[in-house]
């Protein structure tokens, strides 16, 4: 149910350099792409100096190249010198799915004593505080919010920027989540209920075709599984991720009303167990984006009328009837 958001992985900078250094540094990037592309993350450790080593070992570099690297944002398809900063040289760097500032340095020796991955995020776009358009629960019924506030005891998407105040939700009887056969996506209660339009908006962007997982097994390869974003009139982008594979009926550019059917809550992507992923966000993209405050109008907590309403972590949610 977690995301992962790319980190400074580690800076040992050394003294500052002369551009007539830019040649090693130009192949130090390349070679860098290359075996990055190869998936040869030994190599790019092996050239690591010893206190990078150290401060990260093999496992570490090896998983932190896979998982949250390579899962995330994919191949590397162009690099590009952009600046010295404070002994590093960054290199604005277009992957599959991200553009990121990749800031490499050197010793001597050209060896890595620095390297960090950071993605970028649009400037230009306002970053949002919380929703303007009045929202509705995207679901019917009584649902459990797992994670869900701006604390991160209540709700650990808090530390990460792009889903900085997302929930996670689903459904609980009798204090379990499921009943039956917990390796089967049907035994639990949110599996394949309806997932609707919190509020008049237009489809922003559809991802289809992932696979349901077997609960308690993660796809990070995908993050969001089966996704919709759907955008406000007020330029809010509302996400929701990790939907029902084949579940979705609404396309890109299609205008839809509040309480009209997306699809169904699912399994897929990164994810252990049938859940909504929900967040607001000020960009199309995920990785792009910084996460918003998503208030709701008016909706039951804990069986009493809220208004203006932002859940928290264990409160039972419902719309108005």
């Amino acid at each position: 149910m977690r995301f992962v958001t790319l980190l400074l992985l580690l800076f040992t900078f050394g003294a500052s350099f002369s551009q007539e250094e830019q040649g090693r540094y130009a192949e130090a990037a390349t070679e860098f792409m290359s075996r990055y592309n190869d998936r040869d993350y030994i190599a790019i450790f092996d050239r690591f100096n010893v206190d990078m080593k150290k401060a990260l070992p093999r496992e570490q570099t090896l998983a932190f190249f896979e998982q949250n690297v390579n899962n995330l944002m994919g191949d590397i398809t162009e690099m590009r010198f952009d600046r010295i900063d404070k002994g590093a040289h960054i290199y604005r760097t277009d992957f599959e799915r991200a553009v990121a500032e990749v800031l490499i340095s050197l010793t001597p020796q050209n060896r890595i004593n620095g390297l960090a991955i950071k993605p970028l995020k649009d400037d230009e776009i306002p970053v949002l505080e919380r929703n303007v358009t009045k929202m509705a629960l995207p679901f019917n019924g009584k649902w459990f919010v797992f994670w869900g506030g701006t604390t991160v005891e209540q709700n650990y998407h808090v530390d990460y920027a792009d889903q900085q105040y997302a929930y996670d939700i689903l459904m609980v009887a009798n204090g379990s989540s499921y009943e039956g056969d917990p390796k089967k996506n049907e035994s639990y209660f949110a599996f394949g209920k309806e997932i609707i339009a919190p509020c008049d908006a237009r489809v922003a962007k559809v991802v289809t075709g992932v696979h349901d997982n077997i609960p308690g097994e993660l796809n990070p390869r995908q993050l969001t599984g089966n996704t919709v974003v759907l955008e406000t009139d007020n330029g809010e982008f509302i996400l929701f991720a990790h939907l029902k594979e084949g579940s979705i009926v609404v396309q890109e550019g299609q205008d839809v009303r509040q309480g009209e059917l997306l699809g169904q809550c699912g399994n897929s992507g990164n994810s252990t167990e049938p859940h909504l992923h929900l967040s607001l966000q000020n960009h199309v993209d995920m990785l792009q984006s910084t996460g918003a405050k998503l208030f709701f109008d008016q909706i039951m907590v804990n069986s009493e009328l809220k208004t203006d309403y932002l859940p928290v972590k264990e409160d039972f949610i419902e719309n108005v009837n």
